[in-house]
């Protein structure tokens, strides 16, 4: 059970934990759901927010239904969570229009918030193991972007996540809940009063796992990040973005790596309805070997294409929401990333999305894509199964929606639902020719799908 656990959670951690982090509280992720009026403390704005929700879970601990029972049994859950959270920032371009002056010179922003969740098997007999998954996720962040109007200017960021992931293990004690720190800072020259711009920057990445089993995957991550854009029309520019990375772990256990990306590309409008964003580059992961002597590394083109449609596109008069934010987009992502199964992970994934805001009243985000990640062959040593190797890859489907009802300034009713899906080809846990003749190879089937709803009000400034 325990090399389940760290097989299935760190490939979700490894490939899909942004997203899954994000889906229950969109509002603290995109400032056009999530904030209200605010509350006005000198050159400051405050907005605090308290949201609860009750909603299923379909597949709590995310595991397959070919080999669920007796051990793996497949458990539904009641789900309750409560997310206070609380921002502090720079008054926004409608309260500096109401103060004439020189715009501030600092643009600030704060965040603090908490998620706690309550599951509530539904499965008989497993009541208090899934109880004792309760546990409170957190977020903590703070960004300072120091004369943003000027030919020369300077950014710090640094924030704080601890992220709570159940393996597929009912034991509370190997949940895949982590500690995540990130600290930054850059330059950016913009000559040409902001038609050129161009940023270099410094990232510091620090990753803790709280469980003992996994404590050998903790690393530190260094990153060198530039990007650059020239304006050359009103609404298109010609975009660059690269990085150097340093990744190292804490013990041989992984073999850490020299992540180098490059990209090119355009991004724009090409007429009032329609913009196309279009990147192309390469990359490589430059992964050194540690405890076996054997690395892979990533070296493969790099690609990210999107189309949008605006239903309300900027400039049409008569409408009441923002203007230019309700569209449809498809688009399409390659790309790689440090991977806690193996070296690195490949990704192609195409997605669709609808986003839509009526009236200042009602807002519904609905989106989904289709992956196809691919592993190396892996070389690493786990205490529970030896050298393990072997490439192989997954399919996985991710649909979210998220719709909310403003009755007022300060209170939306919402609804939340998700699915997601790995169609994966079953794992061999090790090598098969250390396997004695006559005997079956075991295996690990990766293979899930978990559905979620929550309806929930929140209260929000």
């Amino acid at each position: 059970m325990k090399t389940r656990a760290l097989i299935a959670a760190i490939v979700g951690c490894a490939v899909f934990s942004p997203r899954l982090a994000q889906a229950q509280s969109p509002w603290l992720q995109d400032r056009r759901v999530g904030e209200g009026i605010g509350i006005r403390t000198g050159d400051l704005e405050l907005h605090p927010a308290i949201a609860g929700q009750v909603g299923y879970n379909s597949n709590f601990f995310q595991r397959s239904e070919e080999d669920s029972p007796p051990n793996n049994q497949i458990i539904s859950t009641a789900m309750l969570q409560v997310i206070p959270s609380l921002t502090l920032k720079t008054l926004g371009a409608q309260r500096r229009a109401d103060s004439p002056g020189s715009p501030p010179k600092v643009d600030f922003k704060a965040i603090v918030a908490a998620t706690y969740q309550e599951p509530i098997s539904l499965k008989s007999g497993t009541g208090s193991e899934v109880s004792e998954q309760r546990d409170v996720a957190l977020l903590a962040g703070l960004s300072a972007n120091f004369f943003p109007r000027s030919k020369v200017g300077a950014d710090v960021s640094v924030d704080f996540t601890r992220q709570v992931q159940p393996s597929n293990s009912i034991d509370s004690n190997t949940a895949f809940d982590r500690d995540s720190l990130r600290a930054g800072a850059g330059v950016t020259w913009r000559p040409g009063g902001g038609l050129f711009s161009w940023r270099l920057g410094y990232e510091l990445r620090l990753n803790f796992f709280e469980d003992e089993g996994f404590q050998e995957l903790n690393n530190i991550q260094h990153y060198i990040r530039t990007r650059g854009r020239w304006k050359f029309l009103p609404q298109t520019a010609l975009l660059y973005d690269g990085s150097v990375g340093f990744i190292n772990y804490s013990t041989d256990a992984q073999n850490g790596g020299g992540p180098i990306q490059a990209r090119v590309g355009i991004n724009g409008l090409i007429s009032r309805r329609w913009s196309l964003l279009g990147m192309v580059g390469w990359g490589a992961s430059f992964n050194t070997a540690d405890s076996t002597g054997v690395a892979s590394s990533y070296d493969s083109l790099i690609a990210q294409a999107e189309a949008k449609f605006f239903i309300m596109p900027k400039g049409e008069p008569g409408q009441d929401a923002p203007v230019g934010l309700s569209s449809i987009a498809a688009g399409y992502l390659r790309d790689f990333g440090n991977s806690y199964l193996g070296d690195f992970f490949q990704r192609d994934r195409g997605y669709l999305k609808f986003d839509y805001f009526g009236g200042g009243q009602f807002v519904v985000t609905l989106q989904g894509g289709l992956s196809h990640v691919n592993h190396p062959d892996i070389f690493f040593a786990l205490p529970q199964t030896g050298l393990r190797q072997g490439a192989f890859s997954e399919n996985r489907i991710d649909v979210g929606l998220f719709a909310e009802y403003r009755t007022s300034d300060t209170i939306g009713i919402f609804a939340n639902l998700g699915y997601d899906q790995n169609i994966s080809k079953k794992v061999p846990l090790v090598p098969a020719n250390t396997v004695p003749a006559g005997q079956t190879v075991p295996v690990d089937d990766l293979s899930f799908q978990k559905f979620t709803a929550f309806l929930g009000a929140r209260w929000f400034m």
